[in-house]
């Protein structure tokens, strides 16, 4: 299966020509047996296999950094399944909410409640 498709993919590189955004995921990946979730909204245009975004290993601990689009490509659960790209996924909001309501909650999250709360959270962050 392939992580991306073209225009998931062309969005990705626009993206990763503006780093300074606080851009909203294109994709999420995940493994369907070994309880492994990447939000990836970034592509480094000077090096198309390295991509940005919010991992989730499953150990409580998500965070945000570059990924190795090859190694996901490799990479196989405990039954041997690849990494899936999720059909049904659109961000609702930019990297910085998911990555919050993953550090409160320890875990990539799409939970509406836990969204909002993050908002929350980064709205009075800036405030003070």
């Amino acid at each position: 299966m392939n992580l991306y498709t073209e225009a998931q993919f062309e969005r990705l590189l626009a993206q990763g020509l503006n780093r300074d955004q606080d851009h909203r995921p294109v994709v999420k990946l995940f493994t369907p047996d070994a309880n492994c979730t990447w939000l990836v909204s970034e592509i480094d245009p000077e090096e198309p296999e390295i991509a940005f975004g919010l991992c989730d290993l499953g150990l409580g601990f998500p965070e945000l950094g570059c990924i190795s689009l090859a190694e996901l490509r490799s990479l196989r659960g405990n039954l041997g399944l690849p990494v899936e790209r999720d059909f049904s996924f659109t961000a609702e909001h930019p990297m910085s909410v998911y990555a919050e309501a993953a550090r409160q909650g320890e875990g990539i999250t799409e939970d509406t409640s836990s969204l909002l709360q993050a908002v929350a959270a980064l709205v009075a962050r800036r405030r003070s």
